[in-house]
């Protein structure tokens, strides 16, 4: 499972790099994900992308998809300001404003497959 993750406004790019670290110390998705930064490529004509770069973080458990909707919810509650944060997954994308409430749960749900009901007949 590969996560994009970009923050927007004031502050993003600090903002990131301290959620890199609270990821980076948190014990379940710092022994089960790979966390990296990837710079966007350039625009056409551009020599650089001009813009802050991406958070990645690929595990290959979908259990760790439910801890890092977590992390970010308790991260994002120890902060004054709340960046926009937009996170990617397999082309969902979730975008979280403010201090929402609902962020860990929305996140999990839009970014874990959906289990097709079975029949019980």
């Amino acid at each position: 499972m590969n996560l994009r993750i970009r923050m927007e406004g004031v502050g993003a790019e600090s903002e990131l790099q301290s959620f890199r670290m609270w990821l980076l110390e948190t014990p379940e998705i710092r022994q089960h994900a790979k966390i990296s930064w990837v710079t966007p490529p350039p625009d056409p004509g551009e020599m650089g992308s001009g813009t802050v770069e991406t958070l990645q973080l690929i595990t290959d458990n979908l259990w760790q998809m439910a801890t890092f909707a977590l992390a970010y919810a308790t991260w994002r509650n120890t902060r004054r300001r709340a960046p926009t944060v937009t996170i990617e997954h397999e082309g969902v994308t979730v975008v979280v404003e403010g201090h929402d409430e609902e962020a860990a749960l929305r996140i999990t749900r839009a970014l874990t497959p959906q289990q097709e009901p079975r029949d019980s007949s």
